[in-house]
């Protein structure tokens, strides 16, 4: 008889070794799914990193937990983990049964469920179906269920948790340390690039010399000859105030004041200056 599910019910189990199938449908926008499991001590986490089983572990060193290569039946995808409940060490409390999406979050992650089998039945009935609905739909990793001991036996319980942090956030949640986190905490091995300066510019040739100005020397062209500093300007004295020069030609000179002569006598005066 199969039980269908709600989230939060449980069921025990006669099966000592079971078989939990996710199950989901492709297609263009969805995200692949991965099975996972963790092995939990009564204290709610992992005893080692041995006791992670997923795609880069798929077998649990005891080899009573493992993960089986993904199948396509019908129109489904199939991940499965297997595990030999009646075999596991009596600090093993729990398996926890897990979905981690690639490439999007289970919001795209169409008619996802879970079914519980008999391993030790092939091709039987599932024990218990549960349909998983994520929550909020950013989920990209969701606990599907736990089995857990109760008495001499075990139990399964239908949980749908998700996770936004990926299987990564799930798996550290319950003390595993992924490699993935520490490799993306540590810097790259590529040396970050440094900043070049910049070229010095080209030097700038000499303004051409501008014909009838004076030049600088700065800007003055050698013609093959050295040349010193420009003299400096001479400073011109000023002329001494001195006496009017001597006589010239076609100037008026000025006339020396003096007295008369009282013995100067005008000559005597010919006809030609007398009236008639």
């Amino acid at each position: 008889m199969t039980h269908a599910m709600l989230k939060g019910s449980n069921v025990p189990l006669d099966a000592t070794a079971v078989r939990a199938v996710l199950r989901w449908t492709p297609g263009a926008q969805v995200p692949d799914v991965d099975a996972s499991a963790l092995l939990l001590g009564p204290n709610g986490r992992v005893r080692s990193d041995e006791d992670f089983v997923f795609y880069n572990q798929p077998r649990h060193p005891s080899g009573l937990v493992r993960r089986l290569p993904k199948q396509r039946i019908a129109e489904h995808l199939t991940d499965t983990v297997e595990a030999d409940l009646g075999a596991l060490d009596s600090s093993v409390d729990q398996v926890v049964i897990a979905a981690s999406s690639d490439g999007g979050t289970f919001e795209h992650v169409r008619d996802l469920r879970i079914l519980l089998h008999d391993a030790a039945v092939p091709g039987d009935e599932p024990l218990a179906v549960f349909d998983v609905k994520p929550e909020t739909g950013e989920e990209t990793a969701i606990i599907c269920g736990e089995l857990y001991r109760r008495g001499d036996g075990w139990k399964f319980r239908a949980v749908a948790q998700g996770y936004p942090t990926g299987l990564v956030g799930l798996a550290t949640a319950f003390g595993i340390s992924v490699d993935e986190a520490e490799a993306a905490a540590e810097p790259s091995g590529e040396p970050e690039p440094q900043p070049q300066a910049a070229p010095p510019l080209p030097a700038q040739p000499a303004p051409a010399p501008a014909y009838g100005y004076p030049q600088s020397d700065a800007t003055r062209p050698a013609y093959g000859y050295p040349h010193t500093a420009p003299p400096a300007p001479r400073t011109v004295p000023p002329v001494p105030q001195t006496a009017p020069p001597a006589s010239g030609y076609g100037y008026p000179q000025p006339v020396a004041a003096h007295m008369p002569d009282p013995a100067f006598r005008l000559p005597p005066m010919g006809p030609q200056f007398l009236r008639p």
